[in-house]
């Protein structure tokens, strides 16, 4: 069996995470997301398929022709017109039963174990209070006691249960043939739910694996650190680098080989410390963070659960709060990140030129790799500066600025 992982999007509303990788290369808990799909898969599958679009360069680069042994092979997707479009893309690579997961989730890994165990074709499903957001799955029983899906339907304003689509699946190679009887959307893609409807319709049976445990979709640059948290939940300490002697490191903390934590930081964890950052003196650091590799977090600098991606650096007298900051960023002395309306209100974000209610009471910035600020610099609640952006030393930032927003 093999695993055909779709990583071929551009990620447009997570920009400007994504101005300069794929989605699925962005990190969580300080790996990225594809890899982390495609470790689930160990033990299950016998090698990958890798539906790659989007800087695809990025994707081989990282993967290679080998992913823990097993064998990796890429399919071009040139445009993006869907995730059935994606997936047929691999039909020449697979010639028997397969798992098709999307390269951008977050879940537990026992979930793909479920997939394949079902030994036909399979949808990965979960309960969630508000399905009309999402594919809602019907179903029935088979009669052995197992529940198959009857009918999917994309976003309905009248749900026929609370049971939604979680983008992972088991397939037959009869899906190729749906998928070729698949026409365009409305939203001008080829929709995989249009397929299985197919399947159905041909009483091809589609068993559903409903799931209790974790999984979250990224598709916003808020949600890097809400997976971030539940990656960090349960996170083992352990020391691999240097802590001199008059640094405390307090809960669950991991300073991997390489890293470097100076006299007077105070690291509260559950925190994760890459391979060359080095974080202090007199610093703060508290969870759920991640300061990647080659990051510094200087004198004075507090970071409370954020991801500071590599290369990254707040030197001195700085705080950055709830905020996600991109490769090679630099935080200018005494830049400090609002993550806090007054009126205790949600924060919001501008995704793809819309408001959005973020759902989080605290949110601070994101930033694009690159980012500069000047001394001083005050970043407002739920602002984003894009590729190239820079502030002036003393500046207050109160709305996005910079390309590819």
């Amino acid at each position: 069996m093999k695993a055909v992982v779709v990583a071929a999007g551009e990620g447009t509303r997570m920009r400007p995470l994504t101005a300069e990788r794929p989605k699925p290369m962005l990190p969580v808990a300080g790996t990225p997301m594809l890899e982390r799909v495609m470790s689930a898969c160990e033990g299950v599958v016998d090698g990958y398929v890798l539906v790659v679009g989007y800087r695809a360069d990025a994707i081989r680069e990282h993967v290679g022709e080998e992913f823990r042994g097993l064998p990796v092979g890429y399919v071009e997707q040139d445009e993006q017109l869907g995730t059935a479009h994606a997936i047929g893309r691999a039909e020449e690579h697979v010639d028997e039963r397969f798992l098709a997961l999307n390269g951008d989730v977050v879940f537990d890994p026992q979930l793909v174990e479920q997939l394949a165990e079902t030994g036909t074709t399979a949808i990965a499903t979960m309960r969630v209070d508000d399905p009309t957001s999402y594919g809602v799955v019907g179903t029935d029983d088979a009669g052995d006691g197992r529940p198959r899906a009857t009918s999917i339907v994309e976003k309905p304003d009248a749900p026929p249960s609370n049971l939604v689509n979680l983008g992972l699946y088991a397939f037959d190679p009869v899906i190729f043939d749906s998928i070729e009887r698949t026409g365009m959307s409305q939203r001008g893609e080829y929709e995989i739910t249009e397929s299985l409807e197919t399947l159905l319709s041909d009483d091809h049976p589609v068993a559903v694996v409903e799931h209790d445990g974790r999984w979250l979709d990224v598709g916003r640059p808020w949600e890097l650190l809400d997976a971030t948290e539940a990656e960090l939940e349960g996170l083992e300490p352990r020391v691999a680098g240097e802590v001199e002697e008059r640094a405390t490191l307090k809960g669950s903390v991991a300073v991997e080989e390489g890293a470097r934590v100076r006299d007077g930081a105070y690291v509260e964890g559950p925190v994760v410390i890459r391979s060359g950052a080095d974080v202090g003196p007199n610093a703060y650091v508290r969870g759920a963070t991640v300061i990647g590799p080659d990051v510094r977090v200087g004198n004075a600098v507090e970071v409370k659960n954020s991801v500071l991606m590599e290369g990254a650096s707040a030197g001195h007298l700085s705080y950055v709060g709830d905020s996600v900051v991109g490769r090679e960023a630099n935080l200018g002395a005494g830049t400090t990140v609002a993550n806090l309306r007054h009126d205790d209100e949600n924060v919001r974000m501008d995704v793809k030129g819309n408001r959005v209610d973020t759902g989080r009471r605290k949110l601070g910035v994101v930033l694009a790799d690159g980012v500069k600020t000047g001394i001083n610099t005050s970043l407002n609640a739920g602002t984003k500066l894009g590729d190239g952006a820079m502030t002036r030393p003393g500046e207050s930032v109160m709305e996005d600025r910079g390309e590819s927003l």
